[in-house]
């Protein structure tokens, strides 16, 4: 199976394009170009080494947008150790000689030589062992929530909208969805008919109907309220969101359903595959940094795998 590169896993992406500075910046705001000379310098921390190759500081400032942090230290280092674990690997591709063309994606973005090299010296590193039937059984069998259909409900309502933000108007408001509610009972089509003719949703074309929705559609006051209904009823209050008060009707609840095991055998050996790549990798990269010579940045081993592990 192809895999991509453990690029993200290891904090090694794609170096990006310089940003466009803003008009401001360029005296785009109708002043004079700023004077080149006196460009800002780049962040720096230190000076950053990989067997005796130094990053290039404006290399590591263009890299801190990709690394957000608490403290400019803080991305500054995760900027740094990102292109010295990408350095790391494109010495030891090149140490050994590898040699690769470069990839084409169905979009046809054509990968650097640069990380055509990580990719194929991972690739050619990496020694995993095909994942099997009975593994992606008991991953399936332990985490069978995962593979459930989500619960839909299939409602209505009709909302009843405050004419202003004052407390009269949402008082006012609630007793119009109250009357409205003492006419409906249970019956379907006189809430149809009401949501028609009061409703401020645009549902209210469809007699109020939302459809079948999943859990976590709706604002959380009007879900629980709604979950909380029998089957073909109307809710006996109104209930209060941000939007206004909320006639709810719960036609009726469709239980989510277990997928079988066939359905997503693939999908797990592809999950599991991708999760053995990407501890490998961790591994095959904390070797390396372990039997380096990197200053300026902490590049453990230890700390490196615990960062970069597999995902749980």
């Amino acid at each position: 199976m192809s895999k991509s590169p453990v690029i993200e896993y290891v904090e090694i992406p794609v170096r990006p394009e310089p940003v466009m500075p803003s008009a401001c910046q360029t005296g785009g705001c109708g002043g004079p170009a700023p004077d080149p000379r006196l460009r800002q310098a780049p962040p720096s921390f230190g000076v950053v080494r990989v067997n005796g190759v130094e990053i290039d500081p404006e290399e590591i400032a263009r890299e801190i947008q990709h690394h957000p942090a608490p403290s400019g230290e803080t991305a500054w280092q995760a900027a740094a150790r990102a292109l010295a674990l990408r350095e790391l690997l494109l010495q030891e591709a090149r140490r050994q000689g590898v040699s690769v063309t470069p990839d084409e994606d169905e979009a046809g973005r054509v990968e650097t030589d640069e990380d055509a090299l990580v990719r194929a010296l991972l690739e050619q590193q990496l020694e995993l062992t095909p994942v099997t039937a009975e593994e992606c059984r008991r991953y399936y069998e332990g985490q069978l929530h995962r593979f459930r259909t989500p619960d839909l409900f299939e409602a209505s309502h009709i909302l009843i909208e405050p004419d202003g933000e004052d407390e009269a108007s949402w008082q006012a408001a609630e007793a119009e969805a109250r009357a409205i509610l003492a006419e409906l009972d249970d019956d379907p089509e006189l809430f149809a008919a009401a949501a028609r003719e009061f409703s401020r949703c645009p549902t209210a074309q469809q007699g109020g109907s939302l459809g079948q929705i999943r859990r976590g559609e709706l604002v959380d006051s009007v879900q629980q309220a709604l979950e909380a209904l029998p089957e073909g009823t109307t809710a006996r209050t109104p209930v209060r969101s941000r939007f206004g008060w909320h006639l709810l009707r719960l036609q009726r609840r469709i239980p989510g359903q277990t997928l079988p095991f066939e359905a997503v055998r693939e999908r797990i050996a592809d999950m599991l595959e991708a999760r053995a790549w990407t501890l490998a990798a961790t591994r095959y990269v904390a070797e390396l940094a372990q039997a380096a010579e990197i200053e300026g940045i902490l590049l453990d081993p230890a700390a490196v795998e615990m960062a970069h592990g597999h995902p749980g």
